[in-house]
């Protein structure tokens, strides 16, 4: 598969939409998620164009997403990449101990896996993150869920190491979210 990764661009918040939603469908979503497909359909234009805005190549620099796309402009997966200080307000997990990245948004199209498109992705976020200005980046963290094998082994595959930090789902603290690092080389 032919495909080339980048940075979004505000104006494409109806794309982005689009790709969340789809990614919200997904069979895996209700592990893979902490949102449903019906909360992101309820929430209006200008919530999209926000987060379109935010994570843009022209954004504030906390938030990057990254998406694949084919030569005829079809998004075919998408990573996030949220910038973690040690003073920042936690998003997810345990406060940042290290100037650190979170990935987050991992999605891609069924018809995509398989192609390559999930490590031209990972590679885009995780240089990203290590070019980050001072303080550096001392490595990239996420978080997955315990029965999301597939995911994970991905994640082990690309280098990412357990952590041994564990956070309880969201709406299900039976389950739990396993943090996984890529730290600094």
């Amino acid at each position: 598969m032919d495909f080339s990764v980048r940075t979004i661009r505000a104006d494409e918040w109806e794309r982005v939409r689009e790709l969340r939603l789809a990614a919200l469908q997904d069979p895996v979503a209700p592990i893979a998620f902490l949102e449903t497909h019906e909360s992101a359909s309820a929430q209006p234009d200008s919530f999209w164009q926000g987060r379109a805005e935010g994570a843009s190549e022209t954004g504030d620099g906390g938030v990057r997403q990254f998406v694949a796309e084919t030569p005829d402009g079809r998004w075919v997966g998408t990573v996030s990449v949220l910038v973690e200080r040690p003073a920042a307000e936690v998003r997810f997990g345990e406060a940042a101990k290290v100037d650190q990245t979170h990935l987050v948004g991992v999605f891609v199209r069924p018809e995509a896996r398989g192609a390559g498109v999930i490590d031209a992705l990972f590679r885009a976020a995780v240089d990203w993150s290590w070019t980050l200005p001072e303080p550096a980046i001392r490595r990239v963290r996420l978080y997955v869920h315990e029965d999301n094998a597939r995911a994970a082994a991905f994640y082990r595959r690309f280098g990412f190491v357990a952590t041994g930090e564990k956070v309880a789902t969201p709406g299900d603290e039976s389950a739990f979210e396993v943090e996984y690092e890529l730290p600094r080389p």
